[in-house]
């Protein structure tokens, strides 16, 4: 998600966290910053005048992600028309929501 956010340009840490907010459990703020610190020592990220960015290995590793989900995309998808899986993430997506509601009580 870090890459995929990136790739549309830097952005700052705060704006990264808020983005990346849905995907994180309660408590999993210093496991982001870890993550994050481990992928500019990895030299995938980049810090400048306090806005996160994708180094070129960065972009590549994104590119290379962004294959290998599109190919799985495809297969999972096969003989699915667009009117069924619109369908089912229409249903996913109302279930979600009933289930942030649940657990809200």
């Amino acid at each position: 998600m870090v890459l995929n956010t990136l790739s549309s340009g830097p952005v700052t840490p705060g704006e990264l966290k808020h983005t990346l907010r849905p995907f994180a459990a309660a408590d999993a703020e210093a496991a982001q910053e870890r993550d994050m610190a481990g992928m500019v020592r990895r030299d995938l990220l980049f810090l400048l005048d306090g806005r996160l960015g994708l180094t070129d290995a960065g972009v590549a590793l994104h590119a290379a992600a962004s294959g290998l989900v599109e190919a799985a995309r495809l297969e999972l998808t096969a003989g699915i028309g667009m009117d069924e899986y619109a369908m089912a993430v229409s249903v996913l997506e109302r279930m979600s929501k009933n289930a942030e509601r649940l657990a809200a009580r």
